[in-house]
């Protein structure tokens, strides 16, 4: 079932546990997250970040996505993670998806609130839920220029109170992309941006994040952990392996099966650990 994010956020902000949203860039990881989600009777968050749409035109796998959830009885968003302008995001709706971010996190909290308000209400005649980012999450990688900034708990407010949104994206430690999970989070902002707002709250670069940390977050009004290296390493990994392993295999669909279901593995962890 085709679904966009606001009950799904909703629901988890209020009965402490969180929606993974998963980074996926096709059939093979986006079928593994819905299987999974079907065994944990959850939603399943299928987002497409930066790399994929640079990879792929959207349209592709929106239509890919789409035909994925309406073929589920689950839950399926399809989003849009760091979209960078408002027509960023009406290539989205155009291509299907039911969910977008708007990243203005490079903007003065002022001009984010006023693009944000602009991209909410196109948003909200289509159906499709919107995130925004208060903020500056940094990149662990060295050639991603983005500067760190720690959000004001104050900002958060404002946000909250000028635009309609489903989620705010937030930075209090975490960091994209980070290969070990040796993040270290602020637990005292994370718990004065908590009382700030009711929307729910979302973690980008949640893989990079030490499980305990995680379960201990499950109380402060997260909706939403963006996880995508974590996959990326377990399919990675995986078929480099079995390619050493077995030189003489060239088939697709073989070199395939070994990489999904590590991924799977990964998925059904990752869902227990925030709460399903």
């Amino acid at each position: 079932m085709l679904v966009n994010m606001k009950e799904m956020l909703n629901y988890a902000a209020r009965n402490n546990c969180i929606v993974p949203g998963f980074n996926v860039f096709g059939y093979e990881d986006a079928k593994m997250v819905i299987d999974v989600a079907k065994e944990m009777n959850a939603p399943a968050l299928l987002m497409t970040n930066r790399d994929a749409a640079e990879f792929m035109d959207i349209k592709y796998y929106g239509a890919l996505y789409r035909a994925m959830a309406l073929n589920t009885d689950v839950n399926v968003c399809i989003h849009l993670d760091h979209g960078k302008s408002k027509e960023d995001v009406v290539k989205a709706i155009q291509a299907g998806y039911t969910s977008a971010m708007y990243d203005g996190s490079a903007l003065s909290i002022e001009e984010n609130i006023k693009i944000s308000k602009e991209i909410e209400e196109l948003c909200k005649v289509c159906d499709v839920s919107l995130e925004v980012e208060v903020g500056c999450v940094a990149y662990h990688e060295p050639h991603i220029k983005v500067e760190e900034r720690l959000t004001e708990p104050e900002e958060v407010k404002m946000m909250a109170e000028a635009v309609d949104v489903v989620g705010i994206a937030i930075a209090v430690g975490n960091v994209h992309r980070m290969k070990e999970q040796k993040a270290n989070i602020d637990f005292k902002r994370l718990k004065k941006v908590d009382e700030m707002t009711k929307v729910p709250l979302v973690i980008h670069g949640s893989s990079g994040i030490p499980n305990e940390q995680i379960i201990e977050m499950r109380e402060y009004g997260i909706g939403k952990m963006n996880l995508g290296t974590t996959l990326r390493q377990a399919f990675g990994y995986t078929i480099r392996d079995f390619t050493r392993n077995n030189p003489e295999e060239f088939d697709r669909i073989t070199l395939m099966r070994q990489p999904m279901e590590e991924m799977k593995k990964v998925i059904r962890d990752k869902y227990h650990l925030l709460g399903w």
